[in-house]
Formats: structure tokens, C-alpha cells, sequence
């Protein structure tokens, strides 16, 4: 076996442990299946691409391409041909893959860090990012499906006639603004949660080693994009395509297992029994549905902006509080084979009457 598929079935079998241990924690803390997330269906969709990826390299490491070294001759046998033409169609299929597995991540990042946000300008910086991740996907596969070589059948010819149809220069310097960049911004934005908040050093330690997974696959995205550059007919290139996709399925799924380490390991919640009491410049008070506020605005509930109301609770001095209207009804039924028992009279109250006796007043 060779030290690539040694390398590459090791990240998937921890990855897909992870993920794995994800789901299950998932389902615990939401009580079915049935009731997982968005996200969560996004991962599942990022493993099978994932999968995908790790056999696709495996054959490209062991298959020739239409990417020939300039030393070598173009008088290729029909089967020489026959086996550039399927390696070439495998480059095409494991790069689809990989960005396909990397901006599916992206996407489950910035879901999780949407649960994250709570003021305005943290809700905004989210949306600008998940526009900006959105936008250089779609940037990069309109380009390199249908712009950097033409006709699309060229990325499998042999030879080629055009280098970017096998060197695929202007593709993977394309992959490498959008992916580099966009994973420094999805980065930035827990950055000034993760400063603020109040944990024990031990825990700090290990979100510092997830942000650490996540600046790993930055630097595997540019240890790979350098190779590709430099030694584009060696190998080198491939083993960190792995690293990179490999790190970054690690560092999507792998804050989602908390709840399963709780479970097997008798762990305590990972922010502890600590909390912050906040306060409001505003009163609110909740009446069937209907919230008003000390100032005589009227709205209802669902007007009210999760991010609008959060930060009006955190930068205020009046304690937040809520009114519960409660409604209490009891009913009675009399059992069968029961005597009937006289009420007892209470002073101050009107005396009961059963019904076929009477009690005399006094």
C-alpha cells in the first residue's frame, strides 16, 4: 500500500468516526433524527463527496493524465490514450469533489456561527461572508466549468489544446483567492466571541486547538496550491488535497461531539454553571403574544428581531423583565359508590347547596 492511500484511508476513517460521533450527539440532544438540522444534512452530504474525493485520488496517483511532462513525446499506443483520457476524467471528478466537500464546510461553518451571532453588526459581518462564500463558489465553477477551457470536452483530450485544460492554471489560482480568503474570514468572525468569553484555561486550550485545525487547513490549502505550482507532475500536491479536505471535515463536525463525550464520559456542560444575568433599557411585558414595551409601542412577538432584541439586552441598564398570565380551571366529577359529604360551611362565604338536601341557616 502506498504512503498516500496509508495517509488518506487514516484522515477518512478519523473523519468519518467524527462525523459519525457528531450525528449521534446531535440526535441525543434533539431527541430524534427526525429532528436534526439544515447543517446536519450538509455534512452527510459533505462525507459522501468526501468519500468521493479520497478513492478519486487513489486512481489519479496511480493513472496518467493529458498533463505531460515536456520531456515526454506525444506518440502515445491506443491504450496509452485510453488510460490518459480516464486518468484526466478522474482530475476532473476529484477537483469537483474537493470543492464541492470544502464549500459545503464552508457553509455548515457559517450556519453554526449564525446561531453564534447576537447583535447587529455580528448578524451583518455573517451575511456579508456567507454572500462572499456563495458568490466565489458559484464565481469559480462558472469559470472553470465553462470559461478556462473550451469546448469542456478538452479537459480530457490527448493531447490537449489548451494548458488549462490539464495544468488548469487560472482554476487553481481562482481556488486559491476565494478559498484562502473566504477561510480567513469564516475564522475572523468567533474570534471576538471566543476573546470575550469567560472559561477555565483547559477549555480555552481546546477551542485553541480547533481554531488550530482550522488555520491547518489553511496552510494544507496553500502547501497544496504551491505544489500544484511548482511540481505539477509530482505528488506531493495530492497528499495535501487529503490534509486540507481531511481538516477541515474535522473541524466542522468536531464541536458538535460534546454532547456524546458528556454522555460517555460524565462530563459537565463545556461553558460550566456560570452565567450572566443581563439588562435592558427596555421592559417588556408579554401578554397573550402581544409584547409592549415601558414606552408604549405595541408589537407583536415575531416582530421582534432575534438580533435586534439581544442587543438591546446586553447594552442596557434596566433588568429584562417577563409577566406570565397564568389561567387555572378545575373541574370535579363525583365517583360512583361514594357518600356524599356535606360541605363544611366557611366563614365570610355563601353556603353550598347539594343538591336534594338543605342545610339550616346558623
Amino acid at each position: 500500500m502506498s504512503a498516500l492511500a496509508v495517509e488518506s484511508w487514516s484522515w477518512f476513517g478519523l473523519c468519518v468516526l467524527v462525523v459519525t460521533a457528531r450525528l449521534i450527539s446531535r440526535t441525543i440532544l434533539h431527541g430524534s433524527v427526525k429532528n436534526l438540522q439544515i447543517d446536519d444534512a450538509l455534512i452527510v452530504f459533505a462525507t459522501c463527496i468526501y468519500t468521493v474525493l479520497i478513492v478519486g485520488m487513489q486512481v489519479i496517483a496511480n493513472t496518467n493524465s493529458n498533463l505531460i511532462p515536456p520531456e515526454h513525446g506525444l506518440d502515445f499506443d491506443p491504450e496509452d490514450i485510453k488510460e490518459r483520457i480516464h486518468g484526466s476524467k478522474m482530475v476532473l471528478v476529484v477537483e469537483q469533489c474537493m470543492c464541492v466537500t470544502i464549500w459545503t464546510i464552508k457553509a455548515c461553518l457559517l450556519i453554526m456561527y449564525s446561531r453564534l451571532t447576537t447583535t447587529r453588526k455580528q448578524v451583518l459581518t455573517l451575511k456579508i461572508v456567507a454572500a462572499y462564500v456563495a458568490f466565489s463558489f458559484v464565481f469559480m465553477e462558472v469559470f472553470y466549468l465553462g470559461v478556462w477551457c473550451r469546448p469542456f470536452s478538452e479537459y480530457w483530450a490527448v493531447p490537449p489544446g489548451n494548458v488549462q485544460c490539464s495544468a488548469a492554471t487560472n482554476h487553481l489560482i481562482t481556488n486559491a483567492f476565494f478559498n484562502i480568503s473566504s477561510d480567513l474570514m469564516i475564522i475572523a468572525i468567533p474570534l471576538p466571541i471566543f476573546i470575550q468569553v469567560q472559561l477555565p484555561l483547559k477549555k480555552k486550550v481546546i477551542l485553541c486547538g480547533i481554531f488550530g485545525l482550522g488555520m491547518f487547513t489553511i496552510l494544507s490549502a496553500v502547501l497544496n496550491k504551491f505544489y500544484s505550482f511548482t511540481q505539477p507532475f509530482g505528488s506531493l500536491w495530492t497528499f495535501w488535497y487529503i490534509r486540507e479536505a481531511s481538516t477541515a471535515m474535522l473541524t466542522a463536525n468536531i464541536p458538535f461531539t460534546w454532547t456524546l463525550l458528556q454522555r460517555a464520559f460524565k462530563l459537565r456542560s463545556f461553558a460550566g454553571s456560570g452565567h450572566h444575568r443581563s439588562r435592558s433599557r427596555t421592559t417588556y411585558h408579554q401578554f397573550n403574544g402581544t409584547v409592549a414595551s415601558r414606552f408604549g409601542r405595541h408589537s407583536t412577538a415575531g416582530d421582534l428581531n432575534r438580533a435586534e432584541s439581544q442587543e438591546n439586552i446586553n447594552k442596557g441598564e434596566v433588568p429584562l423583565e417577563i409577566w406570565q398570565n397564568t389561567r387555572i380551571e378545575v373541574s370535579s366529577t363525583e365517583s360512583p359508590g361514594v357518600e356524599e359529604m356535606p360541605s363544611m360551611p366557611v366563614p365570610g362565604m355563601e353556603k353550598a347547596v347539594l343538591p336534594g338536601k338543605r342545610y339550616p341557616s346558623g
